[in-house]
């Protein structure tokens, strides 16, 4: 086979102490054969998910329609072709007689939530999933005490234990619902769990760890590292002795899970490499050991590392949550209606992208939709309802996106075939002006009164003109009369009421 040419072209490679990353501009440099990986075997109901476009020969589109072929899509063609493959250890990862493979991906609880920059890790998980194998999320209750020096200028700050388990409960729950779902997608997607290191780190003693992981380590290695390189460099900052050893920490986390789950895949941003890399070499030298001085001897570990690229604003620099206005993934931090509206505010430059990475939809579709951009007659930002709803429904579900998709429709005044409820009205309370008034401030009181009193508009007679002008509604339906009073109806399950002058002037009346 062509494949095992190749493994035993690059095994020298791979077992040597640097690992360098092969990305895909190395792949196209080898004289390797294309593979014919990806056939069209889907059922109807998850097509969109698996498709890929075809490859360019006759013989190999004539394998990739064959619907009598067996073979599962394979992940490193898709990941590369949507732009999400930066690095990976080894090029065998594309031999279509690989087995189902046991993919992680970590996640240190430094927050509550997960944001924007995490959902890649969740991307990638679910295209594994999706391709066949089994995922682990990890969430990294004993790593994040000590936390990822990786990108970072100065050390984390540290988070009392309350917050800590805070954290890890809430980022476990958000990546399982998340995930959890994917299996009815495609019918061969595989399984996930999600797991807390904490869970085999809580009985290590500090001896045990040096002698058992500590001793196979190399310094200069180490010191190698992308992340600590950048850091030293920097001789007023430095780096403490607790993030130097943070790459091991992760790096016996694949020891342990290579062990104890059988998962032979970590993946990671492409500022884990050093870290991901640090765990295929733990495991090369500690359970491919020799007795006596820690090198390796018999057979090497089969075990992958892949990365994926960052994602990056349009000005080049990360999501992240330090940052006003970050991009949560949990409802409770950022509405489902606001997470739309990010996507649906993007620029065309960047859309296109967004819809490689961040959705399932398949390369010829996002082709299509790229294509229509060109046309004339095009509808503006139409692309970006695509994509926002491809991703809130990801996220948030079905329900957060209809929940999203109602109160977008909130927001334009007129529309009376949106019925409001106490729930949409809150979802949009963030992003336009509130008051609070008592019950019996409202009830009965005409409807230009409420308008001045809540801070809507300045004046009765301002009020009066906008009545005039056809711009002034309460609840999404236009007054007509100035004699309007409020009543028990018009307050929104009796909880709140939206006001609204023209198109962008709104206001949430909060009753209480």
């Amino acid at each position: 086979m062509a494949a095992a040419a190749i493994n035993s072209g690059l095994r020298s490679f791979l077992v040597n102490g640097t690992q360098r990353p092969f990305t895909p501009s190395f792949f196209r440099q080898l004289s390797i054969p294309t593979y014919p990986f990806l056939p069209n075997t889907c059922p109807p109901s998850c097509r969109p998910f698996c498709s890929v476009s075809p490859l360019t020969t006759s013989q190999q589109d004539e394998t990739f329609h064959n619907s009598n072929s067996k073979t599962p899509p394979n992940i490193l063609h898709i990941l590369e072709q949507r732009g999400l493959l930066e690095s990976v250890t080894s090029d065998s990862l594309r031999d279509p007689n690989l087995g189902p493979l046991k993919v992680y991906c970590g996640f240190d609880p430094t927050a509550e939530s997960l944001h924007l920059g995490n959902l890649l890790g969740i991307i990638v998980l679910s295209w594994f999933l999706r391709c066949g194998h089994n995922a682990v999320a990890l969430i990294g209750g004993a790593t994040g005490r000590v936390g990822d020096p990786s990108g970072k200028s100065i050390e984390r700050p540290e988070l009392d234990l309350d917050t800590l388990e805070k954290n890890v409960n809430g980022i476990g729950g958000i990546v399982k619902k998340i995930l959890e779902c994917t299996p009815n997608v495609c019918e061969n997607a595989g399984e996930v769990e999600i797991l807390n290191n904490y869970d085999w780190w809580k009985d290590v003693k500090f001896l045990d760890f040096l002698r058992d992981v500590g001793r196979y380590a190399r310094v200069g290695t180490m010191m190698s590292k992308e992340s600590v390189k950048k850091r030293l460099e920097n001789a007023e900052q430095g780096m403490s002795y607790a993030e130097f050893t943070y790459q091991l920490l992760q790096g016996y986390d694949f020891v342990h899970l290579y062990e104890k789950e059988g998962v032979n895949v970590q993946i990671g941003g492409s500022d884990q490499w050093g870290n991901i890399t640090a765990g295929t070499d733990l495991i090369r030298r500690i359970i491919g050991k020799n007795s006596e001085n820690g090198g390796v001897a018999g057979n090497v570990p089969v075990v992958y590392g892949l990365t994926f690229p960052l994602l990056l604003k349009s000005d080049g620099t990360k999501f992240g949550k330090s940052e006003d206005g970050a991009i949560w993934l949990s409802p409770s931090l950022l509405s489902p209606y606001k997470f739309y509206q990010y996507f649906f505010s993007v620029p065309d430059d960047d859309v296109v992208r967004f819809l490689k990475i961040l959705t399932f939809l398949s390369i010829e579709e996002i082709a299509e939709i790229e294509r229509d951009m060109g046309k004339p007659g095009y509808v503006p930002n139409t692309a970006q309802r695509r994509l926002a709803e491809e991703v809130t429904r990801f996220v948030h579900g079905q329900e957060g996106l209809e929940e999203a998709l109602k109160a977008t429709e909130a927001l334009k005044p007129g529309n009376a075939d949106t019925k409001l409820d106490w729930k949409t009205i809150e979802g949009i309370a963030a992003d336009v002006p509130s008051c609070s008034m008592n019950y019996d401030q409202v009830l009965n009181i005409p409807i230009l009164d409420l308008c001045v009193s809540s801070g809507l508009l300045e004046s009765k007679s301002a009020a009066r003109r906008m009545l005039k002008q056809g711009g002034l509604y309460l609840n999404n339906t236009k007054v007509d009369s100035e004699s309007k009073k409020i009543e028990a109806g018009d307050i929104v399950d009796d909880k709140v009421i939206l006001l609204s002058a023209g198109k962008k002037n709104k206001m949430v009346v909060r009753i209480s």
